[in-house]
């Protein structure tokens, strides 16, 4: 399992660790009843405190991508990909809606919206 931190990042340490562990399985890289490393592993590998590794796998625990189970460590969740992908459609369709809301408060028109979008989606990819 491959993590990089950003430290310049605006988003928290454990937000990233989540988004990339989570983005890693959407995508089929970590697969059903793949163990993921333990917490304090993860913390050393990454040089961040342990409880910034355990507040990223309960959030996974929590969004169903992960379980953990006592005394074995934490597992990725055996469920259909296409579900939890529609879930995430379901996030994203959610803010969507807040940042027109927003936009349109400003009356922005929709080309910005679009404009701002797409440099963010490109900046992701740097």
């Amino acid at each position: 399992m491959k993590i990089l931190l950003n430290s310049s990042s605006d988003q928290p340490i454990y937000e990233q660790i989540k988004r990339q562990i989570k983005t890693q399985i959407l995508k089929g890289k970590l697969y059903h009843g793949e163990h993921l490393p333990s917490m304090r592993e993860l913390a050393k590998d990454l040089s961040v405190s342990v409880i910034t590794t355990k507040r990223a796998y309960e959030d996974l625990e929590q969004d169903g991508f992960v379980t953990t189970i006592r005394g074995k460590g934490t597992f990725v969740k055996g469920q259909d990909t296409a579900i939890l992908r529609e879930k995430q459609f379901m996030v994203i369709e959610s803010l969507s809606k807040q940042i027109t809301k927003e936009a349109k408060t400003i009356d922005m028109s929709l080309e910005e919206l679009q404009d701002i979008i797409a440099l963010i989606y490109e900046e992701e990819d740097e």
